[in-house]
């Protein structure tokens, strides 16, 4: 018989030999691919210095590729930056805002959703945060929201703590309707569910790959569809941002006509190429399947939780559920429980007041066993 394709994946997660790992939705372990790629670049940087640049060079390339790939977009349309934050902050402080002018987002987005626009309030700009119930989105509310000074509608396509997945292309068509562009932090979603950001019509995309893209910290993804390119100001610009990067001797501002304008000076690489190892390893894998799994087992998790009296906050629909699972346990201390928990080789989150678990694909039923049993002692 043969093996299950999230079985074969686990035995290239060594973290699963010590930890049942529900914690992807924080930072993600490395697999044994990444392990290899990293390793590969500190070897060459310790032995080689720079005189395998050129061959860095060219992995941190096949990041722009793959993820290119996995986002349904051209690969011109894609920067590769330091973090979410900085993608998001790109488009805000890039876009050619008019005093009056307003944002529109949940008021429940994680702060690097909502900082880079808060700060926009000095330019003139107003910053309209819905109000959710639950972390549910109404899109009553958003239409409601929007009027003709909206500009950009900023949302996460999985909420960190709630859990709840919007759909991407009704969110996009909605936005569209009331004249504003979409812009989505995706870091939570992407690398669990399947993107087409040209057929959902997502205008700007941002995500950090430690999360369920399962890379290192500090290298992820700026999409940009291209009809805009030209209508953001490039910030952080420096010798990478230009055509004519690597002749130094040349100072003219022509910038490159994809979105590695954005990419301003020297990057991530070491970051980047464990990226591109695992979202390689991940499109192998075929992220329908990714997906599929993801909501079996994260289901599975939240039937076990209540068999033990767990209250599930996460929203559990079809449509909107997610890797993501908050949870309360009666007369619990979230904080607490989960220090317990972490002292018994189990890793989940607090968030916001609730328990929060994020499997990926590869758990399986005895990290579930482990998570009940240390969850059920304490209570």
């Amino acid at each position: 018989m043969d093996t299950p394709f999230w079985k074969s994946f686990r035995d290239q997660m060594p973290v699963a030999r010590k930890w049942a790992y529900f914690d992807h939705a924080s930072v993600s372990p490395l697999s044994q691919r990444v392990h290899v790629a990293l390793a590969k670049w500190l070897m060459e940087a310790t032995q080689e210095g720079n005189t395998v640049w050129s061959d860095w060079k060219r992995r941190v390339e096949h990041a722009r590729d793959v993820g290119a790939r996995l986002l349904g977009a051209d690969r011109g349309e894609i920067a590769l930056v330091n973090n979410t934050t900085w993608g998001i902050s790109a488009v805000a402080e890039g876009f050619p805002w008019k005093s009056g002018e307003n944002v529109v987002l949940l008021d429940n987005e994680f702060p690097s959703n909502q900082y880079p626009w808060l700060n926009l309030r000095s330019r003139g700009v107003e910053i309209r945060r819905i109000p959710t119930d639950q972390g549910r989105l109404s899109l009553s509310r958003l239409r409601e929201a929007c009027d003709s000074g909206t500009r950009i509608v900023a949302l996460s396509w999985v909420g960190f703590s709630s859990g709840y997945r919007v759909d991407p292309g009704e969110v996009a068509e909605l936005v569209h309707r009331q004249g504003a562009l979409f812009l989505m932090d995706a870091i939570q979603g992407l690398g669990a569910f399947p993107l087409d950001v040209h057929a959902t019509g997502i205008d700007f995309l941002a995500a950090d790959g430690h999360k369920w893209l399962l890379g290192p910290e500090g290298a992820g993804y700026l999409y940009i569809r291209r009809e805009h390119l030209d209508l953001l100001r490039p910030i952080g610009v420096g010798w990478n941002s230009v055509r004519h990067a690597h002749d130094f001797a040349h100072i003219e501002l022509d910038m490159r006509d994809s979105a590695e304008r954005y990419e301003g000076g020297s990057q991530n690489m070491a970051g980047f190429i464990g990226l591109a190892a695992s979202v390689e390893h991940l499109l192998e894998i075929g992220p329908a399947r990714i997906a599929e799994r993801i909501l079996f087992i994260s289901e599975e998790a939240c039937r076990r939780l209540r068999e033990i009296g767990a209250n599930i906050v996460s929203c559990r629909d079809e449509q909107h559920a997610s890797g993501i699972v908050s949870f309360d346990l009666p007369r619990q201390d979230p904080v607490a429980l989960r220090q317990n928990a972490l002292n018994r080789g189990v890793a989940l989150s607090a968030r916001n007041g609730h328990l929060r678990i994020s499997p990926h694909f590869y758990n399986d039923d005895s990290d579930i066993d482990r998570l009940i049993e240390v969850l059920r002692e304490a209570a």
